[in-house]
């Protein structure tokens, strides 16, 4: 069976072929450009619907598993923000530096220079064989002081308990090991897996 991981996001279908070992294919490459509105208010609702509406997409659907995943910056100091909206943070059309911008601006304006802050992932996969769905938490603190040029997202700002660098200036080796999106992942392989073998 093959793998198609349903996000059109470079850095995480980068970060999944690394930590998966395995072959991984966008379900662009099958389906094209289309766009999965993320109308739940969850990450695993959110993560669910992506994996079940590209799986119901594709042709041929028994010969596939489809992996989603939903994640997020969660900040308690700005009422969980931005969340389920990680992504969108400062708008449909925003890069990752708009979204850090925003969030930067957000605790100047509260005053804040660094505050707990932690990342949520949820992995969800589909096939002929039913719908899964596991979790993966990752904690830190964030500063309005961005730091290094490695990774995507949020991760210039984002120190992990434990560490004294940001997600951006630590060797993928590392982060690939303790990230969020890591420690789903390892609940999600042996579905997987399960899920390839028969």
């Amino acid at each position: 069976m093959t793998i198609v991981l349903a996000t059109s996001n470079k850095g995480k279908l980068k970060e999944f072929k690394e930590m998966c070992q395995a072959n991984i294919i966008s379900f662009q490459e099958i389906l094209g450009d289309i766009e999965v509105d993320e109308t739940e208010d969850s990450f695993q609702g959110n993560s669910i619907l992506k994996s079940q509406t590209i799986y119901n997409m594709l042709p041929n659907k028994e010969e596939y598993i489809v992996v989603a995943d939903d994640s997020g910056l969660v900040i308690p100091t700005l009422n969980g923000e931005p969340g389920i909206y990680s992504a969108r943070y400062a708008g449909d059309k925003a890069d990752d530096k708009d979204n850090m911008d925003r969030v930067i601006s957000n605790l100047k304006s509260k005053n804040i220079d660094n505050t707990e802050a932690h990342y949520t992932c949820a992995i969800s996969i589909v096939s002929k064989y039913g719908t899964y769905c596991v979790h993966g938490w990752f904690y830190g603190e964030v500063s309005t002081t961005p730091k290094g040029d490695k990774g995507f997202g949020y991760d210039p700002i984002f120190t992990p308990y434990g560490y004294n660098q940001t997600l951006a200036e630590m060797d993928k080796e590392i982060k690939s090991k303790i990230s969020h999106r890591a420690k789903a992942l390892e609940l999600a392989k042996p579905i997987i897996e399960m899920c390839n073998r028969y």
